[in-house]
């Protein structure tokens, strides 16, 4: 039935191309990974191929064809049960770029001229013996280093603290790669390719060719170095989707940047998911969530895409916060179970602000209290769960208990106990316990975090200069729970307060503090 539609498919292609520049070639298992398909490696038939809009499968030989649009690029939708061949910094190579005539001319260099397609445009896969259907995968968000120095932040503080990197498939930064200079690509690569795993790349807004007139030229250094902004790939029961949301120009004013999707980038979505299972796990990857300055209509057009499709998680990062979004049908969501987006606290913190942490570092916590660090999406079949793992601490840090160490007895009543679960969401339960007795529920509060106000306090108070940049103002967080601790029960002496958080999915988190009570 597949091989009937695309042979349909490629017809029509042709037909409708009629005068149109049509690349072909096939899709072959690179048996001695030389890069070049010799006559005995044969091609992989079924496969995915497009050129940014349109797809089609190879046919049984793996062969494909494709018109050929003005500047696009063509790419290969890695199947599963293969890897792509990987460059020195382990960007997986699995695209050709079409620009008969460069680049524009731009202050950041894009593509050189490539001339006219070359007769048989050939892609390379690898049989991968390792992909399974239960992986783990890392997830950065923003990076955004602007100079050198902050990408030696990122390289000590974030690199180098994921000490067993073989327990990962794969890694994904979810967009800002650097801060408006996109000269700084190559040493974030260089950064992330200590990790020795295929790395795939999102393009953020700070990750722009600024001086353009049209959205579909903002991206030309990324791709360069990435390429294509716009793609997907299979692994285990998982179909990732990669996209670009940012419009730039703003379509509605000429100025800034909009999130959104162009027509092209959605025809995209559209056309591939013709070809994945509805039981599959869908994933989208893009910068910008989907609840910010966000155009509606494009949200709208990508929940529709997705109606069939029961297993969906969408990963964003952009606002150097950490929060689970929902969406449900009153915001276009067409199914009873909400779409789930992770807004994906940052690797780069609160923009690499604070004082200097035990790694030798900027703290950089964000605005909400959350500290600096990582994501990790465990994938088991078409379900998921996340983890999040906080920079420099055990992963089994996971939430940040607000009580003084010592108080008087007298005083127990003035106090609030607060707790930051640094995954939460108020769909979550969080419990303390004290001295291990019983567990009774904290009360779920949107308010800015004490701890972090206190941070920022030291430098709007200090009386002597602070060799740092100073944090952010705090912002309202969407994970704290509190509640007033019983005077009663707490006679002078040495306490423990144990607090317990059940995530969404279940998983329980544990945390303690001493405290001592005097009279």
């Amino acid at each position: 039935m597949n091989l009937k539609f695309t042979i349909f498919l490629g017809l029509l292609v042709s037909n409708l191309s009629y005068g149109q520049e049509i690349a072909q070639g096939i899709v072959y298992e690179d048996i001695n990974q030389n890069g070049r398909k010799e006559r005995k490696e044969k091609g992989v038939a079924q496969v995915a191929v497009s050129n940014g809009v349109e797809v089609v499968l190879t046919d049984i030989s793996g062969k494909y064809q494709l018109p050929a649009r003005e500047n696009s690029i063509f790419f290969v939708i890695k199947p599963n049960g293969y890897h792509f061949p990987l460059n020195e910094n382990n960007n997986p190579q699995f695209y050709y770029i079409h620009k008969p005539e460069g680049s524009p001319k731009l202050k950041f260099t894009g593509s050189e001229p490539t001339g006219k397609l070359p007769k048989s445009l050939d892609f390379a896969l690898m049989k991968d013996n390792k992909e399974q259907k239960n992986f783990r995968a890392l997830v950065f968000g923003d990076p955004q280093a602007y100079t050198m120095e902050e990408v030696d932040y990122f390289d000590k503080g974030i690199v180098q603290d994921i000490t067993d990197p073989e327990q990962f498939s794969f890694g994904l930064s979810l967009g800002d790669l650097v801060g408006n200079d996109p000269t700084l690509f190559i040493p974030y690569n260089k950064a992330v390719a200590q990790l020795g795993m295929p790395w795939f790349n999102v393009m953020g807004n700070h990750d722009m060719n600024f001086d353009v007139q049209d959205d579909i030229y903002a991206d030309e250094t990324f791709e360069k170095t990435f390429g294509p902004n716009n793609y997907a790939f299979h692994y285990g029961d998982a179909y990732f989707i990669v996209l670009d949301n940012i419009l730039y120009p703003n379509p509605q004013t000429g100025k800034g940047y909009l999130g959104g999707f162009r027509k092209d980038q959605l025809d995209f979505v559209e056309n591939s998911l013709k070809f994945v299972p509805k039981d599959k796990l869908i994933v989208l990857a893009f910068h910008i969530p989907l609840r910010s300055a966000f155009r509606k209509e494009d949200r709208q057009r990508l929940f529709d895409l997705l109606v069939e499709y029961p297993n969906t998680l969408s990963l964003s990062a952009h606002t150097h916060l950490q929060r689970h979004n929902f969406y449900t049908k009153e915001e276009g969501w067409q199914q009873d179970r909400p779409h789930h987006e992770y807004n994906v606290g940052t690797t780069s913190g609160d923009w690499y602000s604070g004082l200097t942490n035990k790694q030798g570092v900027p703290a950089s916590t964000m605005r909400d209290g959350t500290p600096k660090g990582y994501a990790i999406l465990n994938v088991q079949g078409n379900t998921y769960t996340l983890d999040y793992k906080v920079a420099g601490e055990s992963e089994d840090y996971q939430m940040n208990i607000i009580f003084p160490a010592v108080l008087k007895r007298s005083n127990v009543s003035r106090h609030t106990l607060y707790t930051n679960f640094f995954m939460g969401s108020a769909k979550d339960v969080v419990e303390y316990s004290l001295d291990g007795k019983k567990w009774v529920k904290m009360k779920y509060a949107e308010v800015e975090d004490p701890k972090y106000q206190y941070e920022v306090l030291k430098f709007d108070n200090a009386d002597m200069l602070m060799d740092a940049r100073r944090p952010s103002t705090p912002v309202t967080s969407t994970h704290i729970w509190t509640i007033k601790l019983p005077k009663k029960k707490l006679a002078a002496g040495r306490h423990t307060i144990h607090v317990r958080a059940t995530d969404l999915f279940g998983k329980t988190h544990l945390q303690s503090k001493e405290v001592e009570i005097v009279e």
